[in-house]
């Protein structure tokens, strides 16, 4: 995980914590790196996190278990912050018309799975966020509604 993103890593650490109470909880910081690792051991993560699994994630099936998909629909914006303090960004846009110059900020998410892009417009769906394939990789969000429902639970990564 990204050190430039303390509050993200201290979030990531405390919420393994909460969900396996009995498993220690480590915050690695390797020198000469700007990454640290949040870890924790046990038998059942793999129970709880059933998505993960050898191999490039862009290259096998990510989908919700069956126990997951009710917890997502009653709490999307879990999902939608996880994914964003992963691999999104909100940034401000400048587009220059020769008559005008419009700035907005946006939300956009990249990532390679189709099944995760899939994942993360379902749940901007049932918030009623209103997303666009920017291109192959990346969701962009940038009506204002749409923004500042993203702002609400996502927040910022610092």
């Amino acid at each position: 995980m990204d050190r430039s993103y303390p509050r993200v890593v201290r979030e990531c650490a405390d919420a393994m914590a909460a969900v396996m109470p009995t498993s220690k909880v480590a915050i690695l910081q390797r020198p000469n790196e700007q990454t640290d690792e949040v870890n924790s051991y046990s038998k059942a993560w793999p129970c709880l996190v059933p998505q993960h699994g050898p191999g490039k994630k862009h290259l096998r099936k990510i989908e919700l278990a069956a126990w997951q998909r009710p917890l997502v629909e009653d709490q999307p914006g879990w999902l939608l912050r996880g994914l964003m303090h992963s691999d999104g960004c909100r940034s401000v846009n400048t587009v220059k018309h020769p008559a005008k110059t419009y700035v907005y900020p946006r939300y956009l998410f990249t990532n390679l799975s189709e099944d995760i892009k899939h994942l993360f417009c379902w749940a901007c769906g049932l918030l009623g966020i209103e997303w666009r394939v920017m291109n192959a990789k990346t969701i962009s969000i940038a009506k204002r509604e749409s923004i500042a429902l993203m702002d609400e639970f996502v927040g910022p990564k610092r």
